[in-house]
C-alpha cells in the first residue's frame, strides 16, 4: 500500500524567492503535509514508500513544497500496489485551499477516505470571452471559446483530444464553468477560468474505505524587496558580532547573562517552542549561513545556553533554540558528509536483510528456524549470531566515523571547536572532563548519525522505508551508536540489559571516539569560509547523482526504447555531467548556467513514464533539449527539483515550452509542424521540493523572523519600556551586591532599553511597509515604490 499526494493548480512561471538581489513584492507559499507523523505532496504528485501486507500503514514522511501562486487544491490517493498491471485506487481525500487555511494551525486529524469518480478528476483552465448583446431582435449571448490549458490526460497515450460544448441551462457537462444570469447581464466574464467537475451529490463512504491521519499546513506570506529587511538583518548580525568581537569571559555573572535580553535573538528564544522552534532554527541558520556568520551565531546561542546550565548532565539535552540550531546546521551543511560516511553500511544492511535480535522477549525462534532450515535454535545461538552480525555492521560504521576527520565540513569542525571551548570555560573542573566530549558527541552521534541510521529514508540515504526485520536491525545499530555517543556512561543501566553482549565492543570504541573528537576540533581558522552566498551547497559539491536514461539527440530510425541509453549523471552547482558508469573517465557535461527550463514530459511523447526535459541555450542563442527518464515518480520529482534549484539564478528563463516531443514532423503535444514553434505550456521554475539543499533566500528567511518577533512585540514593550519595576528581574545576589555590580546592573538596564527601542522601531517600519503593499495590492493608493 502506498500514498500518492497530488496538487491541483494552474502553475504560473513566476519568480521564485531568491532569484535576484532586487525584486518586487511577491507572495511566498510553502505547504507541509504529513501522514500521521508527517507526509506531504510534491508539486504535481509524490509517492510514498510502499508498506507491504498492511492494513494500518505508517509512513512518517515529511515534505515541504514551494507552491505556485495560484495553488487551490490538494488530493491524497491511497493505492494498493500491484507488481503486474495498474495499481488499484483504494480511496482519496481532497482538500481545498480554503479548507487548509481555515485554521491558522492547519489540519491535524483523521479524515475518512472517499471513493474516486474518474469523471470528477478534472483540472485545467479555459479562456472565454462572453458578451450579452441586444438588438431589434432581442437579447443574445455570444460566447467565444478561445483556448484551454493544463487539461488532464484522458487517453492511454497520456494525451487528450479536447473539444468544448456550450450549453444554456443544460445539466450534462463533464466539466463546466458556470455563471449566474446576473453576472452575464451586468459583468460578462472574459479571461481564464478554472474548470470544475459538474455539481453532484457527494458520496460519503462513512469510513468503510479507511481513514488517513494528515497534518497539513499552508504558509503564505508577503516577501518585500530586500532593502526593507536590511535594518532587521543588521540587528540580528549585531547581536552575534558584538559578542564575537568582544572579550570572552569564562563565566558571566547573572546580570551580564541577561544583558542582551532585548536583542532579537533573545526575544525569539523566549517566544518560540516545539515545531515552531525547529522551523525558526532552520531559517536563522540559513540566514547567518548566507552572511558567513553561522560560527558567531551558534557561539552566541551556545554561550547563553551554557551560562544558564548548572548541571552538566543536562547540557544541550532539551530542545532549546541552541540545540535545534546546531541540529539544523549539521543537516544543512553536513548531509553530503553523512551520506559518505553511512551509506555503504546502510546499503549493506538493506541488501542482506539478516535477522538480528538480542532481546529475548522479542526473539522469534520459529522465524530463525524457517530461515536456516536446521531445526529450532536456542536463544543463545540466536544471540551469538545476532551479536556477530551487529559487530560486523558496527565495526565499519565506527571505522568510517573515526576516519572521517578530513571529510567533515570545515564549518562543522569550527562550530564544534567553539562549542568545546565554551563548555571547558563553564565546567573546568576535573570531574567534568567528559563534558567537553559529550557536548560534541551529543550532537554528532545522538542528533545526526543515530537518527540517520534509524530512519535512512528521512535522511535521503534510501528511497524506501525498511521492512520490519531490517528496521529492527537498524534500531539496534542506532542504539549502539547512541551508547558510543554517550561515551558508555549509561551502559548496564536502565531496562535494556539485554544489550550487554555488545558492551565490550562499545567500550573498545569509546577511546577511538575520544581521539576522533580531539582531532575533529583541531582545526585552524577563525573566520568561517564561504562568506555571503546564494547557494547552500558549494558549486563543486555533488548534490544528486545516479543512473538515468538519456535520449540520443537525433535517434533516426531507432525505436523509442532503443533511443534511450543508460548513463550515470552527477549534478553540482556548476555542471550536469554524465558518463557510461561512475568510474568512466570520459564524461559529457551541460553547464548549469546554460539551463533555461526543467520540465516534465507527457507520457504520450515517447510512450514512456517519468520523463523530464532539460532545455539549454548555447552561446549562439540556439535551444537544445535533453530528455531523461527516471525509474519512478519520486526520482523524477527529486531530479526536477534539484535541477531547478541549481539553475535558479540563471537569467532568461523560458516562460513556456513543449510538454511533448517533436516526432514525425510535429510536436506530439500541440501538433504544430515547426520545430521552432513557441511552447504550448507554461514552465514552472519556481515549483520545487524543500530539502537540505535549498538555495538560500535571506529575504524570505528574515520575513519569517519578523513574523515571529511580532508575536512578542507587546511583551517586549511592557517588559523593557513600560515596566517601571523591571529592575527586580535583574537583582543581584545580596552577597555579591557591590557598587560595581549595581553599576553594571544600571548599565545593563540602559542597554536593554535602547536595544528594545531599536527593535520595536524596526518592527514598526516593516509593519508600515507591509500595510502600504497591501493597500497597493487592493488598489487603494497609486502604485509606486515603497518607502525604504
Amino acid at each position: 500500500m502506498h500514498l500518492l499526494a497530488r496538487m491541483d493548480s494552474t502553475e504560473e512561471a513566476c519568480g521564485s524567492p531568491g532569484l535576484s538581489q532586487h525584486r518586487s513584492p511577491l507572495t511566498s507559499r510553502s505547504l507541509s503535509a504529513h501522514v500521521w507523523s508527517q507526509r506531504s505532496p510534491d508539486f504535481q504528485n509524490e509517492k510514498t514508500a510502499t508498506i507491504w501486507r498492511s492494513l494500518s500503514p505508517f509512513w512518517g514522511e515529511e515534505y515541504t513544497v514551494h507552491l505556485p501562486l495560484d495553488f487551490h487544491h490538494l488530493a491524497f490517493y491511497v493505492l494498493d500496489e500491484d507488481t503486474v498491471g495498474h495499481d488499484d485506487i483504494i480511496g482519496k481525500i481532497s482538500l481545498s485551499r480554503e479548507a487548509i487555511t481555515a485554521d491558522p494551525r492547519g489540519i491535524d486529524s483523521w479524515i475518512n477516505l472517499s471513493r474516486v469518480d474518474p469523471d470528477a478528476e478534472v483540472q485545467g483552465e479555459i479562456c472565454l470571452a462572453v458578451q450579452m448583446l441586444e438588438d431589434v431582435r432581442g437579447r443574445c449571448l455570444r460566447c467565444h471559446v478561445l483556448q484551454a490549458r493544463d487539461l488532464a490526460p484522458r487517453d492511454i497515450s497520456g494525451t487528450s483530444d479536447p473539444f468544448a460544448r456550450v450549453f444554456w441551462g443544460s445539466q450534462s457537462l463533464e466539466t463546466s464553468v458556470e455563471f449566474p444570469p446576473q453576472v452575464l447581464q451586468h459583468n460578462p466574464p472574459n479571461g481564464w477560468f478554472r474548470l470544475q467537475p459538474f455539481p453532484r451529490a457527494e458520496e460519503d463512504s462513512g469510513g468503510s474505505l479507511g481513514a488517513l491521519r494528515l497534518k497539513v499546513r499552508l504558509t503564505e506570506d508577503c516577501v518585500l524587496p530586500s532593502q526593507y529587511y536590511q535594518p532587521l538583518r543588521e540587528l540580528l548580525m549585531e547581536s552575534v558580532l558584538g559578542l564575537a568581537e568582544g572579550p570572552r569571559p569564562p563565566l558571566l555573572p547573572p546580570v551580564l547573562v541577561q544583558e542582551d535580553a532585548a536583542s532579537p535573538l533573545a526575544v525569539l528564544e523566549e517566544l518560540t517552542s516545539g515545531d515552531c522552534r525547529q522551523e525558526l532554527a532552520t531559517k536563522l541558520v540559513k540566514l547567518f549561513l548566507g552572511q558567513g556568520l553561522t560560527g558567531p551565531f551558534l557561539d552566541y546561542l551556545t554561550r547563553r545556553e551554557v551560562a544558564r546550565t548548572t548541571d552538566p548532565n543536562t547540557l544541550f539535552r532539551s530542545n532549546s533554540l541552541a540545540s535545534k540550531s546546531m541540529e539544523q546546521f549539521m543537516k544543512l551543511v553536513g548531509m553530503p558528509y553523512l551520506h559518505e560516511v553511512l551509506r555503504p553500511v546502510i546499503n549493506r544492511v538493506f541488501e542482506e536483510r539478516k535477522y538480528v535480535e538480542l532481546d529475548p522477549c522479542k526473539m522469534d525462534l520459529g522465524r530463525t528456524r524457517r530461515i536456516s532450515f536446521k531445526g529450532a535454535p536456542s536463544e543463545e545461538h540466536v544471540r551469538e549470531a545476532s551479536l556477530g552480525l551487529l559487530t560486523g555492521y558496527l565495526g565499519p560504521i565506527v571505522d568510517a566515523i573515526v576516519g572521517s576527520v578530513g571529510r567533515c565540513p570545515p564549518a562543522m569542525r569550527l562550530a564544534f571547536k567553539q562549542l568545546r571551548q565554551r563548555v571547558e570555560e563553564r565546567f573546568p573542573q576535573a570531574e567534568h572532563e567528559d563534558v567537553k566530549y559529550l557536548a560534541i558527541s551529543g550532537f554528532l552521534f545522538l542528533r545526526f548519525f543515530a537518527p540517520a541510521i534509524l530512519t535512512p529514508k528521512l535522511f535521503d540515504l534510501r528511497d524506501q522505508h525498511a521492512d520490519p526485520q531490517t528496521s529492527r536491525s537498524l534500531l539496534l545499530l542506532a542504539k549502539a551508536v547512541q551508547s558510543i555517543g554517550n561515551l558508555g556512561q549509561q551502559l548496564g543501566q536502565g531496562k535494556e540489559l539485554w544489550m550487554a553482549p555488545l558492551h565490550p565492543f562499545l567500550l573498545q570504541s569509546i577511546s577511538r571516539v575520544r581521539d576522533f573528537l580531539d582531532q575533529l576540533v583541531d582545526v585552524d581558522g577563525k573566520a568561517e569560509a564561504g562568506g555571503p552566498a546564494r547557494a547552500l551547497v558549494p558549486p563543486s559539491v555533488t548534490v544528486r547523482e545516479g543512473y538515468l536514461l538519456k535520449r540520443k539527440e537525433e535517434p533516426a530510425g531507432l525505436a523509442t526504447r532503443f533511443a534511450f541509453k543508460k548513463r550515470y549523471f552527477r549534478l553540482s552547482g556548476e555542471m550536469l555531467s554524465y558518463s557510461k558508469s561512475p568510474e568512466w573517465q570520459m564524461r559529457a557535461s551541460i553547464p548549469v548556467s546554460h539551463i533555461r527550463a526543467v520540465e516534465r514530459v507527457d507520457e504520450g511523447a515517447f510512450q514512456l513514464p517519468h520523463v523530464m526535459q532539460v532545455v539549454t541555450q548555447d552561446g549562439a542563442g540556439a535551444l537544445h533539449t535533453t530528455y531523461l527518464q527516471c525509474k519512478n515518480v519520486n526520482e523524477l520529482n527529486q531530479w526536477v527539483s534539484a535541477l531547478r534549484k541549481a539553475s535558479a539564478p540563471n537569467p532568461d528563463k523560458l516562460a513556456s515550452c513543449h510538454p511533448g516531443a517533436f516526432r514525425s514532423g510535429h510536436w506530439t503535444c500541440c501538433l504544430q509542424a515547426k520545430r521552432s514553434a513557441s511552447g504550448c505550456s507554461r514552465t514552472h521554475s519556481a515549483v520545487t521540493l524543500g530539502d537540505w539543499s535549498d538555495p538560500l533566500d535571506p529575504d524570505a528567511e528574515t520575513q519569517m523572523v519578523y513574523r515571529q518577533l511580532l508575536l512578542g512585540r507587546d511583551r517586549l514593550r511592557m517588559k523593557f519600556l513600560e515596566d517601571s519595576n523591571m529592575h527586580t528581574t535583574l537583582e543581584a545576589d545580596p552577597e555579591q551586591g557591590s557598587r560595581a555590580m549595581e553599576g553594571a546592573c544600571t548599565d545593563a538596564l540602559a542597554r536593554q532599553r535602547e536595544a528594545a527601542a531599536r527593535l520595536l522601531e524596526v518592527l514598526a517600519d516593516l509593519d508600515q511597509a507591509h500595510e502600504e503593499f497591501q493597500q497597493q495590492e487592493q488598489g487603494k493608493v497609486v502604485w509606486g515604490p515603497l518607502r525604504p
